[in-house]
């Protein structure tokens, strides 16, 4: 579906190397600021324990995980709003995500220079919310320049109810709050969209901790925590030192022997992966067939035909029925044919709203 979350943060937060964790990609991660330039962009597949059952009991010529994209974009200093660092290049880049992963430094190291001097994770949160929030003002005042006449002269309605919208964003932007937390109904957020503003979008604040903080957190992220409560934003903790280790072991076993060395169940890749596909609030349907078991993403509340619109515009167009076996009746039943043998395979039409982890085929005629 081509979706996208931007890993942002200040320089020299840890960045990269969460990246390099994720995509396995090979970004440069160095102890300086701007280490990152060009936004790295990678394909990171996200992990799903439904796939690997249902390839046990299928057994297809091939498996496709569902994706995500993610972006690593250059670090942000004071003043990036009016184009200071690499302000005007870190915005625009970070304008075409859907959604943020904010990466907050909560760890203590003399060795890893901080841009500010100092460890501050609230402070640095601060600096990026408020560039920021200064260029959605600036979008919202340009909007609002470009609809007053029509809403107060002409008295068109359309104008005079999106200048409404605009100022409730514009005050609340003067007041220092983001706009994803604007007291707008969330029709009404839609005569914003030409805007396209940044804070609009949903955020997961990822605290980098050391290793001894991995588990159960440290003084930096309850000040985070605290600092965020009012936003209703999830917070992961994380060790990206910790996690490029793990990407260096060659075994599925040895990362889980490290893993719960450090007393943890599943890496903070695993976590961070599950936790963007959640905030874009994306599911995931399944095909499945001797050729092909494949894991398809799709929006939260989308009806059948839509969801096959994702498969291929014709499956949309021309959609008749989909035959629809929840996984759970799969797993227990063991084949396509015994679900039906046993009346698990229900028949459903252009109402229907896909759930997560369906098991779909769909007819179609164009």
């Amino acid at each position: 579906m081509g979706l996208k979350c931007g890993i942002v943060g200040l320089p020299n937060v840890g960045k990269s190397t969460l990246f390099n964790c994720l995509s396995n990609a090979k970004a440069q991660a160095a102890n300086f600021p701007f280490c990152t330039i060009e936004p790295n962009l990678g394909v990171i597949t996200v992990p799903d324990e439904r796939l690997n059952k249902l390839e046990a009991l299928v057994k297809p010529q091939r498996v496709v995980p569902a994706t995500v994209e993610i972006v690593d974009i250059a670090g942000l200093v004071k003043g990036a709003s009016k184009g200071e660092g690499l302000g005007n290049q870190f915005l625009a880049n970070i304008r075409e995500t859907d959604a943020i992963l904010h990466v907050l430094r909560c760890f203590d190291d003399e060795n890893v220079v901080h841009v500010d001097g100092s460890v501050n994770p609230v402070r640095d949160k601060e600096t990026i919310d408020t560039e920021l929030m200064l260029k959605d003002l600036e979008s919202v005042q340009k909007k609002i320049q470009r609809i007053e006449r029509a809403a107060k002269v002409a008295g068109d309605k359309e104008a005079k109810k999106a200048l409404e919208i605009a100022l409730v964003y514009q005050r609340h932007l003067e007041s220092g709050n983001p706009a994803r937390t604007a007291p707008v109904e969330a029709d009404d957020r839609n005569l914003m969209a030409d805007c396209f503003l940044l804070t609009e979008k949903p955020v997961l604040y990822v605290c980098n901790v050391d290793e001894q903080s991995v588990v159960n957190g440290n003084k930096y992220v309850n000040m985070v925590r605290e600092a965020v409560k009012s936003e209703k934003a999830e917070i992961l903790v994380i060790a990206a030192a910790i996690e490029a280790e793990i990407a260096q072991l060659e075994t599925f076993e040895e990362r889980q022997m490290f893993l719960l060395d450090l007393g943890l169940n599943e890496s903070g890749v695993t976590k961070l992966i599950k936790a963007a596909y959640r905030l874009l609030e994306l599911q995931t349907y399944f095909t499945a067939g001797e050729k092909e078991v494949r894991a398809w993403t799709f929006h939260k509340g989308m009806t059948a035909p839509q969801a096959a619109g994702i498969i291929h515009s014709d499956f949309e167009k021309g959609f008749i029925k989909a035959e629809v076996i929840r996984y759970e009746d799969y797993i227990k039943y063991g084949s396509e044919a015994a679900c039906r043998d046993n009346g698990k395979l229900s028949i459903e039409g252009k109402e229907y709203i896909v759930q997560d982890g369906d098991i779909m085929h769909f007819r179609f005629n164009v």
